[in-house]
């Protein structure tokens, strides 16, 4: 199994709308990837790992999937839609990582 973890790194002044953001881009996300999107989460940062300090990043999800192959295949075709959708909810940049899920 893979995740796929696509972040947003935390700027001064940036907007992200994390309502926007669990509401409706990541249930599009997941319509558009269809079965090959085993589930996800979407998190909100909120303190990074001092005690009042600012989050690395704003806001991040993790999509879980079979394989890149199977990510690839049900993402791809999309990714112009998903990846339009993007300045709906932020001005940011996102950052994105794919991990072999090894426990979990």
């Amino acid at each position: 199994m893979i995740k796929v973890s696509v972040m947003y790194p935390y700027r001064d002044g940036a907007r992200f709308d994390h309502a926007y953001y669990r509401d409706t881009h990541m249930p599009l996300v997941s319509a558009r990837m269809g079965a090959a999107c085993l589930s996800y989460t979407v998190d909100k940062g909120i303190s990074g790992g001092e005690p009042g300090s600012t989050p690395p990043y704003i806001g991040m999800c993790n999509i879980f999937c079979e394989s890149v192959e199977a990510f690839g295949a049900s993402f791809g075709p999309h990714a112009e839609e998903i990846l339009g959708d993007i300045p709906n909810y932020t001005d940011l940049a996102p950052v994105m990582q794919i991990s072999e899920v090894v426990v979990g």
